[in-house]
């Protein structure tokens, strides 16, 4: 709890795949859920699809859907994104992403290429920031 009376909790499941990074899966504040990156890792910590960068965007959003999940929140839920890639020529690809996943009106987005990600062979990482719906509190 926050000294102003905000309810904070981590989000966690059991085998949390980031425990290992020393990384929450998200943070709930108040009705606020902020998400960790989230890329091509399963709950095992195994990279799915290296060198396809539309493999590892179903699990990337897998991944968003499912710690949202846990924070009581959902994809419809989401107000902001912030998407990295490793090539920018993969932004065809991302408007697709953005389409399959999200629904108007739309969420805000940051779009940024990046060198590399936390672990060589991940080409996509989304964090998220979304609401708890009314239905869900």
């Amino acid at each position: 709890m926050a000294q102003d009376g905000t309810r904070v909790e981590r989000v966690t499941t059991e085998g949390d795949w980031f425990e290992p990074y020393k990384i929450a899966l998200a943070w709930k504040v108040g009705d606020l859920v902020f998400t960790s990156g989230q890329a091509a890792i399963t709950e095992q910590g195994e990279i799915v699809g290296l060198g396809d960068f539309d493999a590892q965007v179903v699990q990337t959003m897998k991944n968003v859907a499912r710690v949202l999940e846990l924070a009581g929140s959902s994809m419809k839920d989401i107000v902001k994104v912030n998407i990295y890639v490793t090539d920018m020529t993969n932004f065809p690809k991302v408007l697709e992403l953005r389409e399959k996943y999200f629904s108007y009106p739309w969420p805000a987005d940051t779009i940024v290429e990046v060198t590399s990600l936390a672990i060589p062979g991940l080409m996509i990482e989304v964090d998220a920031t979304a609401v708890v719906s009314a239905a869900r509190r």
